[in-house]
């Protein structure tokens, strides 16, 4: 509860220390609101975006520009929701996240961090018949560009203004983000109201203590308006709408995601590239899918020939494709995932798995396009479950419950044993000193910890039977397994050098002090120094009630020296 008022504070002060800029806490939910037009000359344009602030470099306004509109094959009339993930293009805009970014992910969990990488960009494409328009159609897109991963959230969001825009023009986007940027700065764990163009949205941003909620309202509102909409969650999607025809693979499709195979998800519309993509990085919760994905992915972008080329084997990447022409440019890829029009329990039986080597997907039936051997034997169980649901007509919100528990199990099952073992690696408290720099945590073994399997394995908590130790040794080998552990040696060495700062601050120097030359001491302030420097340059949680004893520590060693160093000290 301490650590969480310091945090708290650290908010206050920032959004106090002067006067707000005028949109600061727009952009801690939103970079911009886009509109993407269709001209004749230059075909798919960026006629606005707002705020004026708001930086976009050219690359990047191309690639909205593209991923703004389905593929001209998909043939979405009407209107069509969708979300997009795009990288940055390195150049004017910093690639470190802003000040009320790196507050929030101290403390939300590690999956839905702000990216200063990457942009999430949540589509709104109207396409209706005009015949007083020269291609005798309407084209045009709104869409809302974020930092964060909130896919449920901003979906609602880019519902709500759409559809204003297209009836009132972009004075309405101009009001919503007015509204945006009074918004309460996102703080994990909060329960927030969200005005926006009469409607308020409410939901609760996940802390890093998070459970993956069970699909319904948790009933923490209280005296709702009639105008208002309850999110169950920020980020989560109906899982189970996206697997519905693939049920009988989850088991390997969670398998491809964790060790970050390269999957195409092949369907008709960005709606359902999307969707699915969404669904498949989110199998592996509450662990990061750290290899790159894109939701939605065209042949204008600028990776397009890195992905398509046959000269190496395909980066590990998830893709979201429309077009038909990846049907023949990406068949070389080892796993493909057809998603059929239909999303009725009766295309079941369409979505087998395809083995065999050669695949021809040109003219392909849905399903799942693979040679992949799972590690794994099949979970019978919660396949089972999930048919009798599709039997019995049970909503999908409880369906996707049941899955979302039985992944977050299986993850669990198979990150306990690597977290037990990361602790084995944490140098005892007793060997820390107060003098001596932090010991940094010892080296990861693979081999020591497949040996420690036999008594902490995951089959302490799963009962599934199979190769464990050659999905460990698979996953050694993927971009999750490297981000999970870089992200775990820094928070251990963090909290290494805390203990380390906990003890000096703890330390009597003015012992320490006597029979030191004025070299040792003066090294010793300087040190002290260039840690707390260190500290705040690496975002170490260090607690403010260490700091400024630390502070005391340096003045009490000052006080022993000659006039002029601590003159010198002082002004330093």
């Amino acid at each position: 509860m301490e650590r969480e008022i310091i945090d708290r504070d650290l908010f206050s002060k920032k959004e106090n220390k002067k006067k707000l800029l005028s949109w600061e806490r727009l952009s801690s939910w939103i970079h911009c609101i886009c509109v993407v037009t269709f001209d004749l000359e230059l075909g798919q344009a960026l006629e606005y975006t707002y705020p004026p602030t708001a930086v976009l470099l050219e690359e990047d306004k191309t690639n909205i520009c593209y991923l703004a509109f389905p593929d001209s094959n998909s043939g979405c009339m009407g209107d069509t929701r969708y979300h997009i993930r795009i990288r940055q293009a390195a150049g004017l805009s910093p690639q470190s996240p802003s000040s009320h970014h790196q507050l929030y992910n101290q403390k939300c969990p590690i999956f839905l961090q702000a990216d200063s990488c990457y942009f999430y960009g949540f589509v709104y494409f109207r396409q209706v018949k005009d015949p007083s328009l020269p291609r005798g159609y309407f084209q045009k897109s709104v869409i809302v560009l974020s930092r964060l991963p909130f896919i449920s959230l901003f979906l609602e969001v880019i519902g709500l203004i759409a559809p204003e825009f297209f009836k009132s023009g972009f004075s309405s986007i101009e009001a919503a983000c007015h509204e945006i940027n009074q918004w309460p700065l996102p703080f994990p764990g909060d329960t927030v109201s969200l005005p926006l163009l009469g409607t308020v949205i409410q939901a609760q941003i996940p802390s890093e203590t998070y459970k993956s909620c069970s699909g319904t309202s948790s009933g923490v509102y209280n005296g709702l308006l009639s105008a208002s909409t309850v999110l169950p969650s920020v980020h989560e999607i109906n899982t189970f709408d996206c697997f519905v025809n693939f049920v009988h693979h989850i088991q390997l499709l969670w398998e491809l995601v964790l060790i970050a195979e390269p999957i195409v998800v092949m369907a008709s519309s960005p709606t359902k590239t999307s969707q699915m993509v969404q669904a498949l990085v989110s199998m592996i919760m509450p662990l990061m899918y750290y290899a790159d994905y894109r939701p939605y992915f065209t042949i204008h972008d600028s990776e397009f020939k890195e992905y398509t080329t046959r000269t190496h084997a395909p980066p590990p990447i998830i893709l979201g494709v429309t077009n038909p022409f990846f049907a023949k440019t990406l068949q070389h890829w080892p796993h493909i995932l057809k998603v059929a029009d239909s999303t009725k329990p009766d295309a079941l039986q369409k979505h087998k798995l395809k083995k065999g080597s050669n695949l021809k997907m040109l003219d392909c039936n849905p399903g799942l396009y693979t040679q992949y051997t799972s590690f794994l034997q099949k979970d019978k169980s919660i396949v089972k479950k999930l048919l009798k649901g599709i039997e019995t007509n049970r909503p999908s919100e409880v369906q996707s419950a049941l899955l979302r528990k039985y992944l977050l199990e299986l993850t669990h099952s198979f990150m306990i044993p690597l977290e037990r073992y990361m602790s084995t690696l944490m140098p005892l408290q007793k060997n820390i000193s107060p003098y001596k720099a932090a010991p940094s945590p010892w080296p990861f073994n693979p081999d020591d910890f497949i040996a420690s399997l036999e008594t902490s394995g995951p089959q302490l908590t799963s009962g599934i039977k199979g190769d464990w130790i050659g999905l460990y040794r698979r996953f050694f080998r993927s971009p999750n397994f490297s981000g999970w552990f870089n992200a775990r040696y820094k928070g251990m060495s963090h909290k290494l050098q805390i203990l380390q700062l906990e003890a000096l601050s703890d330390a009597d120097l003015k012992d320490w002090v006597q029979g030191k030359q004025e070299v040792e001491v003066v090294d010793m302030i300087l040190k002290i120094r260039c840690r707390l420097q260190q500290c705040e340059s690496e975002e170490v949680p260090l607690s403010k009630e260490i700091r400024q004893q630390l502070q005391l520590r340096v003045d009490d060693i000052v006080c022993t020296l000659p006039d002029d160093l601590k003159t010198v000290l002082k002004t330093s």
